[in-house]
């Protein structure tokens, strides 16, 4: 493979997988290509892809981040637990999307303090606080949903504005914001720098472990939001929500390109792969493709994709 030819497939790879995945669709269905199902699909994924976007931060930096589906799960139910508080509601919104997003931030703090101060591998950190809040999520409620809600909670997760789902607002907003904060600020030189050789960052100034604080706490917060999000879409807060969720948005994050081994990567690319797998289980439920089998399926293509980055890294 020539040089050119293989630096526009690592620059471009996911892209043209993504392109030919819709054409492939919508000569196989003819429900695939329609305004309507790709805004269903940007809803269905937003959940995620939210989480995603702060994924990306956390595996630039040569982390990881395992807890957030378990985060979801918590944040929705002491969320929705605010919600049943006999006052307002503009003003008990307003304190569960405080505690909520407080929740994600104060997460993140903690698989900060552990990875750098007592320099735990961040795979053990977060694989004990997904047991803590998914644990605390079934506490709190004794293992029964939270029902019961004001039913103006459901338009966060289910109302549009102009036909467009506002999750869907809300994840092209927190994507913007992701972009500009990596490539037109110094913290997103830092994150690079970090993943790149986090001794040579180090060596050259950069306080490494405010930038790991940061990017955690960044991601444990977006967890939250996403949290947030789910429960005003089920109108409900439900402690088993959000299982399987990290293996999905570490999925994404792959997928669109960023490395495991940190330093390469982008939001953009993240963006795409949380298309490329969304659009990818749409159009095998269009063509009543059994779950099992895309189960499978998202496998694979899961595993292609590291394969892909390990080639890169040789």
């Amino acid at each position: 493979m020539s040089l050119l030819r293989r630096s526009l497939l690592n620059r471009f790879g996911v892209g043209i997988a993504l392109l030919l995945e819709l054409l492939l669709f919508s000569l196989l269905s003819p429900y695939f290509f329609t305004s309507e199902n790709f805004l269903n699909v940007s809803l269905q994924i937003s959940i995620t892809a939210i989480i995603a976007a702060g994924m990306t931060l956390v595996i630039l930096t040569a982390g990881i981040d395992l807890s957030v589906g378990a985060l979801v799960a918590f944040t929705g139910v002491v969320a929705t637990s605010i919600l049943k508080f006999d006052m307002p509601f503009p003003l008990s919104l307003t304190l569960a999307v405080a505690a909520g997003i407080v929740i994600g931030l104060g997460s993140g703090a903690i698989a900060g303090m552990f990875t750098t101060r007592f320099n735990i591998t961040p795979f053990i950190v977060t694989l004990a606080l997904m047991t803590i809040w998914r644990g605390a999520s079934y506490m709190l409620t004794d293992g029964r949903p939270v029902w019961g809600l004001p039913e103006q909670f459901s338009f966060l997760g289910s109302g549009r504005i102009l036909e467009v789902p506002i999750p869907t607002i809300i994840m092209v907003a927190v994507y913007l914001t992701a972009y500009i904060v990596l490539t037109r600020t110094p913290f997103g030189r830092h994150i690079y720098a970090v993943g790149g050789n986090k001794e040579a960052a180090r060596l050259s100034g950069i306080n490494t472990n405010a930038v790991l604080f940061k990017v955690y706490m960044i991601c444990g917060a977006l967890a939250s939001l996403s949290g947030i999000l789910l429960a005003s879409r089920m109108n409900s807060g439900q402690p088993n929500a959000g299982l399987m969720y990290e293996l999905d948005v570490i999925a994404a994050v792959v997928v669109g390109g960023t490395s495991l081994f940190g330093g390469r990567g982008s939001v953009f690319g993240t963006f795409i792969g949380a298309m490329l797998i969304g659009i990818l289980r749409n159009g095998l439920n269009l063509l009543n493709v059994n779950s099992y089998v895309q189960q499978v399926v998202v496998g694979v293509v899961i595993l292609l994709a590291v394969l892909i980055d390990n080639l890169k890294k040789r």
